[in-house]
């Protein structure tokens, strides 16, 4: 009988120990997997609410990419949480939105009106004044030569992505979004609160 709950034992001793021996590998596993846990918060504030872009083009200079160079681009916060959560945005702001004749293409543009005002167009554009649409923006590049609103008119609101937080790199451009939103009132634009009917 003694013999027997000693065979007992010895299995209960073999037991705990494979279960330590478990736990130890479940620990290692979760130890390497601690800091992907700990980063995933992290993770998705980053890709919901904020990214990364670089600007490419010429379209937005001086402010973006003033250096002409090739060696290098601006790199900037763009925040994608005020615009689809809180759908907020207003005249001035930089905005990544997608084309509207290719959605595989993204652009960097200056709001210059939003819906109700009255924008004098410049060429290609067919007609000389236009009203923005209810639920429409009117981008337009720094830049007079830019492929925005004077080319495919009013943009819809859904096809904005983000907007312009601030430049990151390269690191002595760093500069806040207020900075950068304050280029001077677009003369062209009759804001719709300003009219008198």
């Amino acid at each position: 009988m003694t013999r027997r709950m000693s065979e007992d034992r010895v299995s209960l001793q073999c037991l705990s120990y494979r279960d330590s021996f478990t736990m130890i590998l479940l620990l290692g596993q979760f130890s390497r997997a601690w800091p992907v846990l700990y980063w995933l918060p992290t993770t998705i504030l980053l890709t919901d609410f904020y990214t990364l872009k670089q600007v490419n083009g010429r379209s937005m200079q001086p402010t973006l990419n003033p250096n002409e160079s090739l060696l290098w681009r601006d790199v900037a916060i763009f925040d994608r949480f005020s615009i689809h959560t809180l759908q907020c945005y207003r005249r001035g702001d930089i905005v990544a939105l997608k084309s509207p004749h290719n959605a595989k293409h993204e652009l960097v543009k200056r709001i210059s009106a939003v819906e109700g005002d009255i924008v004098r167009t410049l060429p290609p554009y067919p007609e000389p004044e236009v009203r923005v649409p209810k639920g429409h923006i009117w981008v337009e590049g720094d830049a007079f030569h830019s492929q925005d609103s004077n080319s495919f008119g009013p943009v819809p609101l859904g096809l904005i992505d983000s907007r312009l937080v601030s430049i990151i790199w390269p690191f002595w451009r760093f500069r806040s979004s207020t900075v950068l939103t304050t280029a001077g009132s677009n003369r062209r634009v009759t804001p719709a609160n300003n009219r008198s009917t």
